[in-house]
């Protein structure tokens, strides 16, 4: 049995709605259980009418604490260990756990994790990964959010980190690793991504150079680098562009009788279109570098995006990510 710690406590929606994707991911996955922490008296109530085998691979783990979207970094690991982030953290240091996920807030959660788990040697700190929906597939796009800024060195340990993940998870030879900046010219970008560019070039990473926001979707990269401010900016732009796109096509095909026609024609394709850029299909990013597996899920994940993130976390600590990234940064050093 695979078993993930569940932080069900913290993010934008109540308990329920992370109960209710737990239950999901339960249901498609025979061969995992979950320990919900948080409170009790918030979780008991949407498990009465779960029984039989699937309520045996549920346990609750209790937590007094919550960590808001407002804490501070700091203010949570001082003040919060009693926290429901903090407990599911603990879980997998403790080995009781072989992975956790979050949906809350995301400067604690890196801060817990780096302070709880540390990082694997070779790493300075964890980036944030996700697959980001492109041309030929997906792109991995690193960090994400978890650090606001970053060294030249850390932005090369980031695309060591996504080379491995691109190559040993995902099957890709030899893949094409770009750092992402305002223009693909050598000349162009601040002292840290200049640094940055160098030092990658120095490498065996088959860099390709610089790359710009739009080369994320192109299909001509497979690792996409970057510091955790720039990421996140440019992942939430991506999810309103979508929402944008969606909400205004609703529109055009109500407009008219003959548009209204012309969207139930093409309905087929248009929600298979939609479901390859839903980015509730893509929720779960890992974090990846610490010495043990942690997955944020989006804060507004329903249901439904919360249990693809519960899966992403069963399937790295069955690939062992962990290990396999330490053992592949120890080999690439030699």
């Amino acid at each position: 049995m695979t078993t993930i710690a569940i932080d069900v406590m913290s993010g934008d929606h109540p308990p329920r709605e992370y109960v209710a994707g737990s239950l999901l991911a339960l249901g498609d996955d025979a061969e995992m259980r979950v320990l919900l922490v948080g409170q009790p008296d918030q979780i008991q109530p949407h498990l009465a009418a779960v029984n039989g085998s699937l309520r045996q691979r549920i346990e609750v783990v209790p937590a007094a604490s919550v960590v808001a979207m407002g804490d501070s970094p700091r203010e949570a690991i001082r003040r919060k260990k009693d926290s429901s982030m903090r407990i599911a953290i603990d879980l997998v240091k403790e080995g009781k756990a072989g992975a956790c996920v979050s949906s809350g807030n995301t400067g604690a959660l890196t801060a817990m994790a780096h302070f709880v788990l540390k990082t694997i040697d070779g790493v300075e700190r964890a980036a944030i990964i996700s697959a980001i929906p492109s041309a030929h597939g997906h792109t991995q796009m690193l960090d994400l959010g978890a650090n606001t800024k970053a060294t030249p060195e850390q932005l090369r340990q980031f695309a060591a980190m996504g080379t491995i993940i691109a190559r040993d998870i995902h099957g890709l030879e030899k893949p094409r690793i770009g750092l992402l900046n305002i223009g693909e010219e050598d000349i162009k970008g601040h002292e840290v991504v200049q640094a940055a560019h160098a030092l990658l070039q120095s490498t065996r990473l088959n860099y390709v150079g610089f790359v710009e926001g739009d080369d994320i979707f192109s299909g001509e990269v497979d690792v996409v680098v970057t510091d955790g401010f720039t990421g996140n900016v440019a992942l939430k732009t991506m999810e309103g562009a979508a929402r944008l796109i969606g909400n205004r096509m609703r529109e055009e095909f109500k407009s008219s009788l003959t548009s209204t026609l012309a969207g139930l024609i093409a309905r087929p394709v248009l929600r298979r279109v939609a479901a390859g850029l839903d980015p509730n299909r893509y929720n779960g990013a890992c974090m990846v570098g610490l010495a043990g597996i942690v997955v944020k899920s989006h804060g507004r994940a329903d249901s439904a995006a919360f249990a693809r993130a519960i899966s992403t976390a069963a399937v790295a600590e069955r690939r062992g990510l962990t290990a396999h990234i330490a053992q592949a940064l120890t080999e690439s050093s030699h």
